[in-house]
């Protein structure tokens, strides 16, 4: 097997969040709302894409927020993505830098933890 990249991440959310995750997903990140095809619509959730992304909402009954598992994701300016994040009422949490990167993370409306990364 040779594994060549990755399709989409999927991220949990209560069911019935789906308002507040476009509010934050496409209303505070930026990411475009993309119609999901059926038989897969009529079982909720959302997708959303960007440059290079493609991630996916999904309800879940028995929800518990993804506090250490997280999508990382590349922002060109980690400033400017603080700025719009703080902007938009959300906590940012520094985190240390690894080689190459800086970075910080958030976490969504619903507790899952979403990493921004800049490299340098």
């Amino acid at each position: 097997m040779r594994i060549t990249g990755y399709d989409h991440v999927q991220i949990a959310i209560p069911v019935g969040g789906e308002d507040e995750a476009v509010a934050f997903y496409e209303g505070v990140l930026g990411l475009r709302r993309v119609p999901k095809p059926e038989p897969l619509a009529s079982h909720g959730g959302c997708w959303f894409e960007g440059d290079g992304i493609r991630l996916h909402v999904g309800g879940e009954r028995d929800f518990r927020p993804a506090r250490k598992a997280h999508p990382a994701l590349l922002v060109a300016s980690l400033d400017e993505a603080v700025v719009t994040l703080r902007a938009a009422g959300v906590e940012v949490h520094d985190d240390v830098a690894i080689e190459g990167y800086v970075r910080c993370y958030v976490f969504d409306p619903f507790g899952n933890r979403v990493e921004f990364m800049q490299l340098l």
